[in-house]
């Protein structure tokens, strides 16, 4: 075996001084002026022969360009979902209505009270009756008018909620997850509210604080923004180490710089995913806290308090669509952000970006 290695090593030096003579012999022969043997062989010069390789940036940064977009990829295949597409023009249109509804003309107020000509309330009138397009309530208040002022209170506190419980989400899922001394704090604290029903917390601060809109939104962001932390923290911690996100740093790149550039892009489609999956969520709480009479007051139209008086009348067949309406309404917005947030989830991931 050593007499094999040695015999290899000296056929490599040979080649390796002949490769030498070779180079040296040709940059006498260029530096005496006599032409190469190669322009011998050919008759041609030197100059003709042989030159340099022209640089051109253009055409080196054309021939390294990509025409990828991730946000023209995301909506391409997105927009392929029909399913999607078609809950996005549905709740696009709704959404549209249903803060255009008041400037529209011969639009009534939600918390007028109507009577007839004798002076006796318009109470329970069905729909269409005296133009009342979903008819009346007990104490005779247009339900078109009041469904749509409940949708615009419900819609506010649901995408207030969600916003909040993002931008904590986020910002404190990123610290849990990429600093490592934080981890024990956040960890805890998870622990402990995670033990406490949302439930219980949303009865509790109502009956404490003074019913309304506020009130809702406090309650409801005051632990809801953990849940999105603690996802956040898991998807950190999965990418945290990857060699691109180690070479960053070995280079000194600013931890904000890593965090904006490296890691929250990768999160796109999972933030995404659960901003729209908490507006119905936020939406649902609301319904349900005004439903056991503690949340919004009855003087704030919102689709709990409609939802909450329809209940009282499913007893009275005649009186059935007070309930059907606002119920209908909530049940478009849940599903058309659930169909639309899932769907720009599964679009938003790379993976799917491939033709």
């Amino acid at each position: 075996m050593k007499r094999y290695r040695d015999s290899k090593t000296d056929q490599l030096a040979d080649a390796l001084n002949r490769q030498l003579e070779e180079r040296l012999q040709a940059q006498d022969t260029a530096a005496s002026g006599e032409p190469s043997a190669e322009a011998v062989a050919t008759g041609l010069s030197d100059a003709e022969l042989f030159s340099f390789a022209g640089f051109d940036a253009s055409e080196a940064e054309r021939g390294g360009y990509s025409n990828y977009s991730y946000w023209r990829a995301t909506l391409r295949v997105f927009f392929k979902n029909k399913i999607a597409v078609f809950f996005l023009i549905v709740m696009v249109l709704t959404l549209a209505f249903t803060f255009i509804q008041p400037l529209l003309p011969n639009q009534r107020d939600p918390l007028t009270i109507h009577y007839n000509e004798s002076g006796r309330t318009l109470s329970n009138l069905a729909p269409g009756d005296q133009g009342f397009i979903f008819g009346t309530n007990n104490i005779g208040q247009d339900i078109w008018a009041r469904i749509w002022a409940g949708t615009r209170t419900s819609l506010f506190i649901g995408f207030t909620v969600a916003c909040v419980e993002a931008v904590l989400g986020i910002l404190m899922g990123v610290l849990w997850g990429y600093v490592r001394k934080l981890d024990f704090f956040f960890t805890e604290l998870y622990n402990v509210c995670d033990n406490i029903p949302q439930t219980l917390l949303l009865i509790i601060i109502s009956y404490i604080l003074n019913p309304g809109v506020d009130t809702i939104i406090f309650a409801l962001c005051l632990t809801g923004w953990l849940s999105m932390a603690r996802f956040i923290r898991n998807q950190i911690i999965i990418i945290r180490d990857r060699d691109y996100n180690l070479a960053s740093r070995c280079l000194g790149t600013p931890t904000m710089r890593i965090v904006f550039k490296n890691l929250l892009p990768y999160l796109v489609s999972v933030i995404t995913m659960r901003m729209a999956l908490s507006i119905p969520s936020a939406i649902g709480n609301e319904v349900f806290v005004t439903y056991i009479g503690i949340g919004l007051p009855l003087d704030t139209p919102s689709l709990g308090n409609l939802i909450d008086a329809g209940r009282e009348l499913m007893t009275i067949p005649f009186l059935r669509y007070q309930l059907y309406f606002p119920v209908a309404v909530l049940a478009v917005i849940t599903i058309s952000f659930y169909v639309i947030g899932n769907a720009f989830a599964d679009a938003a991931d790379p993976k799917n970006h491939v033709k």
